[in-house]
């Protein structure tokens, strides 16, 4: 449809030869669980930097991911979805992305087009109504899913949220807008050099990658209760000596009990030879070369709640 962003500023600044300077900096998309703020960013970078799921609350990091252009630089932090708190992880979760929204130089405030406006979204609104100095733009995510007069519903719905900085439609399966998002957030970040070396995509370790995918994979077709119990480490990765083709990860799945263990490992280890199929995948993909996939399952016993075992998953204070 041809529903267009509200005017924004041009953000564009130029020299003695009429040229816009180079723009650098920082965004972050906020929102509800599940809202496609993986996939969107994936979708601007042009590469998968960070895991996606159905499932509520699938990133728990702040995954970087790096736009280049001729023009600027964008860098997008992936932070978890804001929710009420119900473990120390989720605590530590809802920290995390407060911190971020303090850091950036614009937030995106993404709503999906089908779902109806709730509480959690007006929640949200006012909280980003009181970060002071930072603009946000209104994003209203998965427009591929709705009709036109859903769209339209929902753009009005949004604008009635919040003074919004600019307010777009986005589809990131589609592609929809992703030019006009990515103009409107680069509009509002300040002149500067470029951050990241060209060609970077992420500055996330490759080994916090990995155990990303691991996880990704395991989170296909478990039960419910089962997304927020699982936590994956990778505890040693490197190409195979006198075989560089080969890259060994050994890692380790954690799980909060030992019924929790039988559910992902399956009858007689079959669905933990699929999780190791499916990433195994993705990593090879990742790495650029052949993967031999080491991948075990231990009980941490409710790890969420624990302050000591946070730490030793690397979900730090």
């Amino acid at each position: 449809m041809g529903v267009q962003p509200k005017p924004h500023r041009s953000g564009a600044v130029t020299g003695p030869a009429e040229q816009p300077a180079f723009r650098s900096g920082f965004a972050c998309f906020a929102g509800r669980p599940n809202v496609g703020k993986s996939t969107l960013m994936n979708a601007l970078v042009g590469s998968k930097v960070a895991i996606t799921s159905s499932r509520p609350q699938t990133t728990r990091r702040a995954i970087r991911g790096i736009v280049h252009r001729s023009d600027a630089q964008l860098v997008i932090v992936d932070t978890p979805g804001l929710h009420r708190p119900r473990t120390l992880l989720g605590e530590r979760l809802d920290s995390l992305v407060r911190s971020t929204l303090t850091e950036v130089d614009v937030i995106g405030f993404c709503v999906p087009a089908p779902d109806r406006i709730g509480p959690g979204d007006k929640y949200l609104a006012a909280e980003l109504g009181a970060v002071k100095g930072t603009p946000v733009v209104a994003i209203v995510t998965k427009t591929d899913l709705a009709p036109p007069e859903r769209i339209a519903a929902q753009l009005a719905a949004v604008a009635d949220l919040g003074d919004w900085a600019d307010i777009v439609p986005v589809s990131a399966t589609s592609g929809f807008q992703l030019d006009v998002l990515a103009d409107v957030l680069v509009g509002h970040l300040p002149p500067g050099r470029p951050l990241y070396p060209d060609g970077e995509l992420t500055d996330a370790p490759e080994q916090v990658l990995v155990a990303e995918l691991i996880r990704e994979a395991a989170l296909e077709g478990v039960r419910d209760e089962l997304p927020h119990s699982i936590a994956v480490v990778v505890e040693e990765m490197g190409p195979r000596p006198g075989r560089g083709e080969l890259t060994d990860v050994h890692a380790l799945m954690y799980v909060e009990r030992p019924s929790q263990k039988s559910i992902v490992i399956g009858a007689r280890g079959a669905r933990l030879k699929e999780v190791g199929t499916r990433a195994r995948e993705q990593i090879e993909a990742l790495l650029g070369t052949r993967v031999y996939h080491d991948l075990r399952v231990k009980v941490a016993k409710d790890w969420q709640r624990d302050p000591k075992q946070l730490r030793r998953l690397g979900f730090y204070d």
